[in-house]
């Protein structure tokens, strides 16, 4: 099993340590993670309160090594239209192996806060998150999958609790997954979103449709920011990448590696 989206105290929001995580993910039968630790940029908020400095992040996990368990090395990009130099300037911090690229914020509010939620409709919350990311992939180039591409509806702000469905907004999301294909970019089957919205972020329907428009790379992820939570939920999402695709892919890097399932 494989987990590419974890965090630790590294990240602002982390809960497990390095090793604390680390050492989770092969007590759960793990054979390879990748932490990925937050690097959010706000035109609002100082640079330091949301981002982790290289210092902190090589003194975690320079040195970590647990026996039987591959650990790689990436962050999660939280992409805006106005970040392109920001990611071109972090990428140069050290050598990586993935970089997941991620939206989580419209004009500065986070999509995940009751203020975003305010004064909108579910449909229009939903509609305005997704040209937000339809406008971000169209920005950026140097990440190499697109996070939870439905995030937008795991918030507990959502009134109705009901997830962002494809068949709904099926025209923006095609123009989404185009450019990802265009691009050469993956796409990350989020396990997260089972327990805040009852699917996967995103669902089946979204990688079935992102592999009839030539979509190739998936990769899989918790999002754990605490250490009871890594690989939750691997399993299930690994039966469905199987069924679609027949794989899943792991990076190493900076390039994608495929394992069959």
């Amino acid at each position: 099993m494989y987990d590419f989206h974890m965090h630790t105290t590294v990240s602002f929001d982390g809960v497990g340590t390095a090793r604390e995580m680390a050492e989770a993910a092969a007590a759960r039968g793990l054979k390879e993670i990748c932490f990925t630790d937050h690097l959010d940029y706000y035109l609002k908020e100082p640079v330091e309160k949301y981002t982790f400095t290289t210092e902190d992040y090589n003194r975690a996990y320079d040195q970590l090594e647990v026996p039987g368990l591959v650990i790689r090395h990436g962050f999660e990009f939280g992409m805006t239209t106005w970040n392109k130099a920001q990611l071109s300037a972090d990428l140069q911090r050290r050598q990586f192996d993935f970089v997941l690229g991620s939206v989580h914020t419209v004009n500065d509010q986070d999509a995940y806060i009751p203020e975003y939620w305010q004064g909108r409709t579910v449909q229009e919350a939903f509609e305005v998150y997704l040209k937000e990311v339809l406008a971000c992939v169209k920005v950026h180039d140097e990440y190499d999958v697109l996070g939870h591409l439905n995030y937008v509806c795991k918030s507990p702000n959502n009134p109705t609790h009901e997830p962002l469905r494809y068949e709904d907004y099926r025209e923006i999301v095609d123009e989404i997954l185009k450019e990802l294909v265009r691009k050469g970019k993956g796409m990350e089957i989020n396990t997260s979103g089972i327990d805040r919205a009852g699917v996967f972020l995103p669902s089946a329907e979204f990688l079935r449709r992102f592999k009839e428009l030539g979509g190739e790379i998936v990769t899989v992820g918790s999002d754990a920011h605490r250490p009871e939570n890594v690989g939750k939920y691997i399993p299930e999402a690994l039966e469905v990448l199987k069924e679609v695709f027949g794989y899943v892919c792991t990076f190493e890097d900076r390039k994608p590696v495929f394992h069959r399932l």
